[in-house]
């Protein structure tokens, strides 16, 4: 992964400085699983640890994690992130951990994995994008029942993110902004069910994303 995504995710989250896992950490995962993606290394390596990704919604799982969990070193896949009720997650399958930039998939029994994302790249984009929104300091803290007529103008005024995951809370997530440190997320439900979250890190970010969302969808 290059430097690109690491400075990305340094304005995204407003952090000054990235904090990724020690070398005997890398080890023991690399030995628990007997390879590791390029991708995942770099990211480990670089920010995994960082305090800023860990005050989302979900859990983004650490070498410690899979020390303390029997059925994390025994799961069919490397799992990255785990819902924050349990209820899913997602992970590499084992197969494919020997390739550099693995597709990820999502479960919700241990048991039959479906694909999220074509690359972890992809799913890492998307769901920093993602768990940023609920870490930010200014956003309403509820959601936005939306239609297929506001999500067309959300993409007619605002830069959607060319990444996007599925199964994480319906049929595909989609991300948009107009800042470096703003997020727009739209879940699609499915059946036109579309809901609408965003946020930002400053408030100057936020009357810039509140310039364009506001008036659009009903709070649920």
């Amino acid at each position: 992964m290059n430097n690109d995504f690491f400075d990305w995710l340094k304005v995204l989250y407003a952090a000054d400085s990235l904090e990724g896992v020690t070398d005997e950490e890398i080890g023991y995962m690399r030995e628990l699983f007997g390879a590791l993606p390029r991708v995942v290394e770099d990211f480990y390596r670089k920010a995994a640890r960082s305090d800023v990704l860990h005050h989302g919604q979900d859990h983004w799982l650490l070498p410690e994690d899979f020390k303390k969990s029997e059925w994390l070193r025994k799961s069919d896949c490397l799992i990255l992130l785990n819902e924050n009720q349990g209820v899913f997650r997602a992970g590499i399958r084992r197969e494919d951990l020997a390739k550099n930039d693995p597709p990820v998939y999502i479960t919700d029994d241990d048991k039959k994995w479906k694909l999220c994302a074509d690359s972890t790249t992809e799913f890492l984009y998307a769901m920093m994008a993602y768990e940023a929104v609920f870490s930010y300091e200014y956003f309403p803290e509820e959601f936005y029942c939306i239609t297929e007529k506001e999500l067309a103008e959300l993409d007619r005024k605002l830069t959607r993110l060319p990444y996007e995951v599925h199964g994480w809370f319906g049929e595909r997530l989609l991300l948009f902004s107009n800042a470096e440190d703003n997020m727009v997320q739209v879940m699609d439900l499915g059946g036109g069910d579309l809901q609408m979250l965003f946020g930002a890190a400053t408030e100057e970010s936020y009357l810039e994303i509140m310039g364009v969302v506001e008036g659009i969808g009903e709070p649920l």
